[in-house]
């Protein structure tokens, strides 16, 4: 896991954690800066590792894998690399190729923290280095109908393919499943685990879904850092990110579990609250640029560190005042939000809270960042689009007459005051979403089905011996 300044913390209490290694640039051996020296020193940071358990069957603990070797190893990608560097923020995660070439002698500067870029979207296939053990199912609670579901797809897993599956332990307590006499063989077979106590990010080779929106929104929630391959079964309301329909789970699961499936990469947004980091010193912007010690600094308390999905909001809360926040891009005052809040969502997040906001839709493979404001008190406020790895910050207004309320995909909301901020740039951990077709297809099939974009009646043609009279010559 990574180092306490850019890592993300889980609803764990207690978890792992590794000693990453800086990033290196073989083109800059020998002409490194001292201060580029001292801050790959400064990287190298040292924690002591924590212990975790699961609940297995019949009551036996185990320690997750991990636990003990935590040492990263030489073949580390870039990628997990930049994550972990303090001080070394990735700006353009999903941007061009550092070695692509405009013209006969312009080039992309080499940027040994540019984690990503841009692939076909075709060649986005899902592939396994091991065949798949451990299974996490994650059933949509109060609904009674999903019950038979989940005893189907549990018995499917466990006895046909022989998968150790992990449950809830509030899901596997269930009244219908704990009365069950059918199933009780199954029920000891699987193994439980509890949000905010046990970590199994590290154990989990696949996730499937049984219900709406919510449930992938939850596993999201759940793996603060690398996410397993997600199968997503409609099973809930809407439906818009559940592609597969479950009539055909064994053909479904099987073909999944031989690979070569298309996935979509779903960006995530990485999220910090700072209390009390910008403090009234008096010293006024310049050129709307933040003073250099507010910048640079985070000497306030991180109170939160999260993965989000679809959004970060920022509201008014219940003040009958509005809202005024301050919203800055890399350090420099980009706008003042007066209104009922801002939304500021991934492309995933687009064609929910923000697409009801006045939004546009953008395909999940589009690497960006949606800023949308809510009712604002501004007739040419329009939502705009920013490229994905820049950092946003959003702090109090100093003439705001109230505090703002900030939530992330609708859970954990608290209140913002004066002096605290909400940093938010693009996470190096996507949720790859597995697709039941390609990532072309299923999301305009969406967008078809749960929205009805673009519905309309369709307009009668005319009659073949019918001409325009607009043709028709004088």
């Amino acid at each position: 896991m990574e180092g306490q300044e850019s890592s993300c913390s889980s609803a764990t209490p207690e978890r792992s954690s590794n000693t990453p290694e800086p990033v290196r640039s073989s083109t800059s051996k020998h002409r490194k800066s001292p201060k580029r020296r001292r801050e790959e020193k400064r990287s190298q940071c040292h924690h002591q590792d924590d212990q975790e358990h699961l609940l297995l069957p019949d009551g036996e603990q185990i320690r997750l894998p991990g636990q003990h070797e935590h040492s990263e190893p030489s073949g580390s990608s870039t990628a997990e690399m930049a994550e972990t560097s303090p001080k070394r923020r990735a700006h353009f995660l999903h941007g061009p190729y550092p070695a692509t070439h405009f013209g006969p002698k312009a080039c992309i500067l080499p940027n040994p923290t540019s984690v990503m870029h841009i692939q076909d979207p075709a060649s986005q296939r899902l592939t396994w280095n091991k065949p798949p053990v451990n299974v996490l199912v994650i059933r949509k609670i109060r609904d009674e109908s999903l019950v038979e579901p989940f005893k189907e797809l549990c018995h499917f897993l466990v006895e046909e393919k022989g998968m150790l599956v992990f449950v809830e332990r509030r899901v596997v307590a269930d009244v219908s499943l704990t009365t069950d006499e059918t199933f009780a063989t199954i029920r000891k077979q699987l193994c439980t685990f509890r949000e905010g106590y046990d970590d199994i990010s590290h154990c989990i080779d696949l996730i499937i879904c049984l219900g709406g929106d919510g449930t992938l929104l939850y596993a999201s929630s759940l793996f603060q850092g690398s996410v397993p391959p997600v199968m997503a079964f409609h099973l809930g309301s809407l439906g818009f990110l559940t592609p597969f329909k479950f009539e055909s789970y064994k053909t479904e699961v099987a073909k999944v579990f031989e690979g070569n499936a298309a996935i979509t990469l779903r960006s995530r947004l990485k999220v910090k609250v700072v209390k009390d980091m910008l403090q009234r010193t008096g010293q006024p912007e310049h050129n709307g640029l933040l003073p250099h010690g507010h910048a640079n600094s985070e000497a306030g308390n991180i109170t939160l560190q999260m993965q989000v999905l679809n959004e970060v909001v920022v509201d008014r809360g219940p003040s009958s005042y509005l809202s005024n926040v301050d919203l800055y891009l890399d350090g420099r005052l980009i706008t003042s939000v007066q209104g009922d809040g801002v939304i500021v969502s991934t492309p995933t997040g687009s064609t929910a809270y923000a697409a009801a906001a006045g939004a546009s839709m953008i395909h999940p493979n589009v690497p960006a960042i949606m800023v949308t404001p809510i009712c604002p008190h501004s007739l040419s406020f329009r939502p705009i689009v920013v490229p994905a790895g820049v950092e946003l910050m959003i702090t109090l207004s100093p003439d705001a007459r109230n505090t703002c309320w900030v939530s992330f995909d609708g859970r954990k909301r608290q209140e913002i005051s004066h002096g605290d901020c909400i940093k938010i740039t693009t996470s190096c951990y996507p949720v790859p979403s597995i697709c039941c077709h390609d990532l072309v297809y299923d999301w305009f099939e969406s967008l078809a089905q749960c929205l009805h974009w673009n519905v309309r009646k369709k307009q009668a043609r005319l009659a073949d011996d019918v001409s325009d009279s607009s043709d028709t010559e004088n």
